[in-house]
Parts: structure tokens; C-alpha cells; sequence
């Protein structure tokens, strides 16, 4: 599934091996209609070969949203010196004749293709990152409305097309825990690529994972709280009510009983108060109020 609908120039026509007597024509004039970024290099400079393939597969994926056209600076010595090359690599974006952005020193593949998408939407163009951040969105609303199993495949393919994109990741494996499909949506989760397994989405979505594991194992409401009525601390029957109100969708109210418990004794089971209520905020958004107001209560206490 190809969620990116750009241009389909053939990669040869957006990569080029420039000199100074195309220059003109393959960056200035070019760059009127769509951006060309300029990979200053030379042969014997060891970066250049790390960052010239990872410039490339970012302007291929782009999909002729952007160009990009190689100089040799040992054999275009006079444009290297009008553009006052000191060291290489060195990559400038040209759009409408003009540089409108650059960098020297290797980058890191993330950095490259921020700075491919950029350079695309600075020229008012839709960047490949732009769009996989679209269909995301479209998933999101798809998960949302409980249409889980087509959000995964929409989850699926965005990563067919970067692997290591987290907000994906993170969103399939969401999906798989709204289908009921615990053990899939673990597997994914410990298989995800290390550039991203310690971002924030698939924190959250280990946070939501381990919920639903709890949820599955949670006791009845009624009871437990009949349990809390009768003892106040029973800490243990406070606790499994939290779980008990979590899984039923009552999270304000979990929260506050785990507050509860904290207040009464933070030590309780090594702090387990404390690490629950940590693991409900990790899987809501860092701004939903009851993460912002938990997060105060808990910090009064803590620092009281």
C-alpha cells in the first residue's frame, strides 16, 4: 500500500552528478519550480559516503517533491568557492535560485529526512513525513471510533513505508489491544526497532498494554469497594479496586484511589501506588487533565 501520492519522477531525473557548467541548469533554473538540495563532496572525503546514500534514499522516498544534484568539489572548485565550501560534506536546499537552507557534517538518518521534509514544506510542498503524519491521524480517528482492525492495516502499512515511524508503531500496537489480541499486540511491541523503542508512543503503548493485562484479571467493582467501605486500609483491596475501576473506563476514579493509597502509605508493596498511577499517566496524553491534576496531587503529597 502506497500512502505517498507525490510525483512518480524516475529516481534518475531526481538525482543527479552536477558540474559547474550544469550548474545553472540543474540547480538554479530547476529549483524555480521544485527544491534541489546540493551535496557538496569529493572522493576522498569518508562522511561524504556515509551521508550521500542516506541523502539519496531521502529525496527518492520524496517521490520528485524535491531534487538533488552531487558536486564534486575538486572538479567545480569555483562554485565550491562561491558558495564558500570550508568543509565537506556540505548540503545546501536551493528553491527559487536561492540556498533557503543547509547543513555541513554527517547526519544521522532521522536528521536527513527532517531536513528533506522540511526543505518540501518550506518550498509549500507536502513532505513524505507530512503525509505518513496524515494517514496516522486518519488511523487514529479509525481506532478511535472503534474500528480497530482497519486501523491496524492502516497502522501496517505506514510502516510499510518507514518502519521506523513510532507514532505508527505505537498506533498498531493500540490496535491489537482494542481487538482483545494481547499476545500480538506484546509481540509487536518487543519487536520494535531500537531507534524508536524508547519513544514516546511505544512507551504509552506498553503503558496500555499492561492495563489491559490487568483489566483481564480485575475483580468485581462492587465488591472490592464493599471491601474499602469496611476496611479503609486495606491496602490491597484498595489497590485491586483501582484496577477494577480502571478497566471498567472509571480512570478519574482509579486515579483517586491510588492517590488514596498513596496517601495512606507510599511504601505500600514497594511504592506500588505510585508505579501504578505512573503507568495510567504514561498511557493518556501528556496533556489530558487527569494526567495534569493526578500528576499535581501526586506531587503535593510527595513533596509535603
Amino acid at each position: 500500500m502506497d500512502l505517498l501520492n507525490g510525483g512518480n519522477a524516475p529516481a534518475t531525473d531526481l538525482i543527479k552528478d552536477g558540474t559547474e557548467a550544469t550548474f545553472m541548469a540543474d540547480v538554479v533554473e530547476t529549483s524555480q519550480e521544485t527544491p534541489v538540495i546540493v551535496d557538496f563532496w569529493a572522493p576522498w572525503c569518508g562522511p561524504c559516503k556515509t551521508l550521500g546514500p542516506m541523502l539519496e534514499e531521502a529525496v527518492t522516498a520524496a517521490k520528485g517533491a524535491v531534487k538533488m544534484v552531487k558536486i564534486n568539489v575538486d572538479e567545480a572548485q569555483t562554485i565550491a568557492a562561491q558558495m564558500r565550501i570550508q568543509s565537506i560534506p556540505t548540503v545546501y536546499a536551493f528553491f527559487k535560485g536561492q540556498p533557503v537552507d543547509g547543513f555541513q557534517g554527517a547526519l544521522p538518518g532521522s536528521e536527513i529526512k527532517a531536513f528533506v521534509d522540511r526543505v518540501i514544506e518550506a518550498a509549500g510542498g507536502e513532505s513524505p513525513g507530512g503525509q505518513l503524519d496524515d494517514a496516522v491521524q486518519a488511523a487514529e480517528e479509525m481506532l478511535a471510533e472503534g474500528a480497530a482492525a482497519d486501523a491496524a492495516q492502516t497502522f501496517a502499512a505506514i510502516l510499510g513505508e518507514d518502519p521506523n515511524h513510532a507514532a505508527a508503531y505505537g498506533g498498531l500496537v493500540r490496535a491489537h489491544i482494542a481487538t482483545g489480541d494481547l499476545e500480538q499486540a506484546e509481540a509487536i511491541l518487543n519487536g520494535a526497532p531500537a531507534e524508536i523503542s524508547t519513544s514516546a508512543e511505544l512507551e504509552a503503548a506498553h503503558a496500555q498494554l499492561e492495563l489491559a493485562k490487568q483489566a483481564a484479571d480485575a475483580g468485581p467493582v462492587a465488591e472490592l469497594m464493599a471491601a474499602v467501605e469496611a476496611d479503609p486500609d486495606n491496602h490491597q483491596a484498595r489497590f485491586d479496586l483501582a484496577q477494577a475501576l480502571h478497566a471498567n473506563g472509571n480512570v478519574d476514579e482509579a486515579v483517586a484511589q491510588l492517590l488514596e493509597l498513596f496517601r495512606r502509605d507510599r511504601e505500600w508493596n514497594e511504592g506500588a501506588a505510585k508505579t501504578q498511577l505512573f503507568t495510567i499517566f504514561d498511557a493518556l496524553k501528556p496533556n489530558d487533565p487527569i494526567v495534569l491534576n493526578g500528576r499535581r496531587k501526586l506531587s503535593s503529597m510527595i513533596f509535603a
